[in-house]
């Protein structure tokens, strides 16, 4: 059986009775051009016959594609479906189609993405970078924007959660409620930049004038299970602490597990707090305190500032915004005994 015939901007114009520039113009979204009466003519006959965009043929004559690109490091780590969500909610908006690139913590992949973003001439490109440089990034001859603190990216826009603020947030929290005793679970990053949350944790406690004890401090990898062996160790020290900092609420979520299978009553025998307030971080028994990242924003600010750069609108010097993230208590939190 033949393939059926697509109907064409002329077939829309036609039974229209209007021009291709006529149609083109309300495709395009270009109202002030057109009289209503006109637009929902040309409405009418495209829902008619079913007529779709031929975004090649599009892009060939506008040099745009109306397809971005967001590549984050790890896909299955539940802090990046709501930024997505932020990205794809502002850029849908606008009329632009987001493809999601996963370089799982690899350098080779990340390259590769840069490479597909170039090859199907993409309008922007939204990353959360491991290991690319800012020359890379320039290379590549397309709009960017960066998921993150950008500090290393002079010459990008960047929009980012402030991390530091997080860490002395939780730890400003607990200090508060009488613990003097705390123990951090710092997660290892995996990019080439300082340890924020080691750095700001050490702050905190000089700010206080707490001891800095090195037995209660335990760098992992930001997995569960590592959060669960990393508790258990600080739970074997001669002193253990009274309350915990997990890095992120995986972490947490795992040391709190370990706290139950110790046989501690959490947050009685021991208060625990996370960073980011995943969707998990609500369901968890007790519920988990942790301070509340803004994803869905950051996603949608680090789309706004991309579509301004892509439209040639963006400011004259690149824009770094790092939101602040905010206190959410829950039930894993109290004075210590």
């Amino acid at each position: 059986m033949a393939k059926a015939k697509q109907p064409t901007i002329k077939d829309v114009a036609r039974l229209a009775g209007v021009s291709k520039t006529t149609v083109g113009r309300v495709i395009n979204g270009e109202d002030q051009r057109v009289a209503e009466a006109t637009r929902e003519r040309v409405l009418a006959a495209i829902a008619m016959l079913g007529y779709e965009r031929n975004i090649i043929a599009s892009s060939l004559r506008t040099d745009q594609t109306l397809m971005i690109a967001l590549s984050i490091p790890d896909i299955t780590n539940p802090f990046w479906p709501e930024v997505a969500r932020g990205v794809q909610d502002a850029c849908e908006a606008h009329g632009y189609t987001i493809a999601l690139l996963n370089s799982d913590w690899d350098a080779k992949r990340e390259i590769a993405h840069l490479q597909t973003v170039r090859r199907n001439r993409f309008d922007g490109l939204l990353i959360n970078p491991i290991r690319i440089t800012n020359a890379e990034l320039r290379a590549l001859k397309t709009p960017a924007v960066l998921l993150g603190s950008g500090e290393a990216f002079p010459d990008f826009d960047s929009v980012g959660s402030d991390s530091a603020g997080a860490v002395a947030t939780a730890l400003e929290h607990l200090i508060a409620l009488g613990h003097t005793r705390i123990g951090l679970i710092a997660g290892i990053s995996q990019r080439n930049r300082p340890d924020t949350r080691y750095h700001g944790y050490v702050e905190v406690l000089l700010r206080h004038g707490l001891p800095l004890d090195q037995d209660l401090i335990v760098r992992c990898s930001y997995s569960q299970a590592e959060g669960f062996a990393a508790m258990r160790r600080l739970l074997s020290v001669p002193h253990p602490p009274t309350a915990v900092l997990a890095g992120n609420d995986i972490l947490a979520i795992g040391a709190l597990i370990a706290a139950r299978e110790a046989g501690l009553t959490v947050p009685r025998d021991l208060s625990i707090i996370g960073i980011d307030d995943i969707q998990a971080a609500s369901t968890t028994s007790p519920p988990l305190t942790t301070v509340a990242k803004p994803k869905y924003e950051i996603g949608v600010q680090a789309a706004n500032l991309l579509l301004a750069r892509i439209r040639g609108l963006g400011p004259d010097t690149p824009c770094h915004l790092l939101l602040q993230g905010q206190l959410q208590v829950r039930e894993t939190t109290c004075a210590p005994a």
